[in-house]
């Protein structure tokens, strides 16, 4: 049977089910449920395509209407509001009206590109995460965050723009490299740390040669990580209160991205930094068990992940003045004062960034 389990992200307007699939099998099936759709637009990476074509489009073809495949390149340069425009032309040139459907097939840069695109066009049609990567899968797929990237600052033009469902076929990651087990693991600790309790243990407890498409502690981790971010999202959409703890670790990693211009570090190897930056100055500023950055430290090295950076530790502090989570041009973060709880909206000194990652790069 190919489908694992379903969670809900239940918001104000809207509830959207998040489900995990061994395969593709069911997608064109959860398809059929939506009213009315008059044509379906698959918005993907060629390599991707190619990977699972046959299987997708073996799915789809019982849904009797033609899939017009629309392909976008892989990458955060390539998540650019000037790609845009391409995109739109594609969907106009094939007759997309109101009742079409986009079907954001790929990683997490696909999902956020594809569906700011359905959020903007003919001001808003449906769309459906279908996420092949473990990062997407645990994060970026849901939640309803869509955005594309400005010359100064990632994922600053976006909405909140909610997908009718999401369909997480478990066997895309079966052809995953190691460094996107890892992207995804960087989240999933994460979240892990945002929960605590016996979700902050497990992940403790494994490390990234446990993790395969057919491990079996893969839906647990998988599962748990979208458990603990429904109810967060579930309790605030739009991100005027407690969904911000979701940025744990992200003002660091948004400026390591922004500095090296989005070539060196991959969004979850930036993440892991990141969250080692957030841990040290959670000691100072909330009270943090410094066992808990040592322990953080441990875990990122047995998943290998990155800890520390050998960026200068002035100019990141610099870059994160253009953070979107700032408030009055003071740099806001998330901190811990243990794993289960966090604190958002901290005001930080550009001083306190540069001493903390100073030590960093003392590890």
């Amino acid at each position: 049977m190919s489908h694992l389990e379903t969670i809900n992200v239940v918001t104000e307007h809207k509830s959207v089910p998040v489900q995990l699939h061994t395969d593709f099998s069911g997608l064109s099936e959860e398809i059929s449920k939506l009213p009315g759709v008059t044509s379906v637009f698959l918005i993907t990476e060629r390599s991707i395509h190619s990977l699972y074509s046959k299987y997708l489009e073996k799915e789809l073809s019982s849904l009797r209407k033609e899939v017009r495949v629309i392909y976008v390149k892989g990458g955060e340069k390539s998540k650019h509001i000037d790609r845009t425009g391409e995109v739109y032309n594609k969907l106009i040139e094939f007759g997309a009206d109101r009742k079409s459907l986009v079907l954001a097939f790929g990683g997490g840069v696909v999902g956020d590109f594809a569906g700011f695109i359905a959020s903007t066009y003919l001001r808003g049609i449906r769309f459906v995460q279908i996420p092949t990567t473990l990062l997407a899968c645990v994060d970026s797929s849901v939640g309803g965050k869509v955005a594309v990237n400005a010359d100064l600052g990632k994922n600053m033009i976006g909405s909140f723009y909610q997908p009718e469902f999401v369909f997480a076929p478990l066997i895309a990651l079966s052809t995953l490299p190691d460094r996107e087990w890892r992207c995804g693991q960087a989240e999933i600790v994460k979240h892990a740390l945002l929960s605590g309790g016996e979700y902050w243990e497990k992940v403790k407890e494994h490390s990234l040669s446990d993790l395969n498409a057919n491990a079996p502690i893969l839906p647990y981790l998988i599962a748990e990580s979208v458990r603990f971010k429904a109810a967060v999202v579930s309790s605030d959409e739009k991100e005027t209160g407690l969904r911000k703890i979701l940025n744990l670790g992200h003002t660091t990693a948004h400026a390591i991205e922004s500095v090296t211009k989005y070539k060196k570090f991959s969004h979850g190897e930036a993440v892991a930094v990141g969250l080692i930056t957030a841990l040290f100055i959670s000691e100072e500023k909330a009270g943090l068990d410094p066992k808990i950055s040592l322990e953080t430290v441990d875990c990122l090295k047995r998943y290998g992940l990155p800890f520390t950076t050998r960026l200068k530790s002035k100019e990141l502090a610099k870059h994160m003045l253009h953070d979107k989570k700032n408030v009055g041009g003071s740099i806001r973060f998330v901190l811990l004062e243990k794993p289960g709880s966090p604190v958002f909206d901290v005001p930080v000194e550009s001083e306190e960034i540069v001493r903390n990652i100073r030590r960093q790069k003392a590890l």
